[in-house]
């Protein structure tokens, strides 16, 4: 019963941030590019479930699944694992490994583009909706950005309106298997509507923001919005 109520009241709070928000997450591009004449995605392949090319304008299809990381792979083991939601928001919370997995869990199949030029297609993830977590920790009408930060010492800003995306979770999941170490395992984030380094490995802090700041990568010259179908990599 008690479970019951805490699922209904989550489905309730993630409604009320869809209405909030939905209006700019139907403009984001890789929504709206190539609607009502807007600007054209760019790319090639059929189209996606959000009517984007398969694969972004400057990606190559790969298989196989590439490392990348600041050059330190920390092993977290799931009794310290711990994840931290705070910042402009009415209820932040820390949760342990067994309360995240007592949330929601969502099974997707999405895309990973990285910034480095290579796709990997149809992943099968397990995780937990971002929008999900953000209905938990009930984001204040100032909060318009979030940072996220992971055991590595990395940090990546998103907007609330690409955050909210209903394909964005943070995963324990891929590939039918735990999350590799090397990926960021055990918790990831994934962003498949962005360049892949927006959704950060190894993740233990969401901050919700009152305005935008740049991460680690966006401080070095990378994109601040990171749109794939816009080749959208740099600043």
């Amino acid at each position: 019963m008690e479970t019951n109520e805490k699922f209904d009241k989550i489905v309730e709070a993630r409604m009320k941030l869809k209405r909030r928000f939905e209006e700019k997450m139907a403009q984001t591009p890789s929504l709206a590019d190539g609607s009502d004449g807007q600007l054209k995605p760019r790319g090639s392949g059929p189209q996606n479930r959000h009517g984007m090319p398969t694969v972004p304008v400057g990606q190559t299809i790969t298989t196989k699944w590439p490392v990348l990381d600041l050059g330190y792979q920390p092993s977290i083991p799931l009794d310290k694992w711990q994840l931290n939601i705070d910042g402009e928001v009415n209820n932040p919370i820390r949760l342990k490994w067994q309360d995240f997995m007592d949330l929601p869990q969502v099974e997707d199949t999405s895309d990973f583009h990285c910034v480095t030029t290579w796709s990997r297609l149809n992943i099968p993830w397990v995780g937990v909706r971002f929008m999900d977590l953000a209905a938990l920790v009930d984001p204040k009408e100032t909060a318009t950005h979030v940072m996220c930060y992971g055991y590595d010492g990395y940090s990546t800003n998103v907007s609330l309106e690409e955050a909210l995306k209903p394909d964005v979770l943070l995963v324990h999941t891929a590939d039918g298997q735990p999350l590799p170490r090397e990926h960021g395992g055990p918790v990831r984030m994934i962003t498949p509507q962005l360049y892949a380094w927006k959704g950060s490995k190894w993740i233990k802090r969401i901050e919700f923001l009152p305005k935008n700041q740049l991460g680690f990568w966006e401080e070095r010259g990378y994109s601040n919005t990171a749109y794939p179908w816009r080749n959208d990599r740099y600043s």
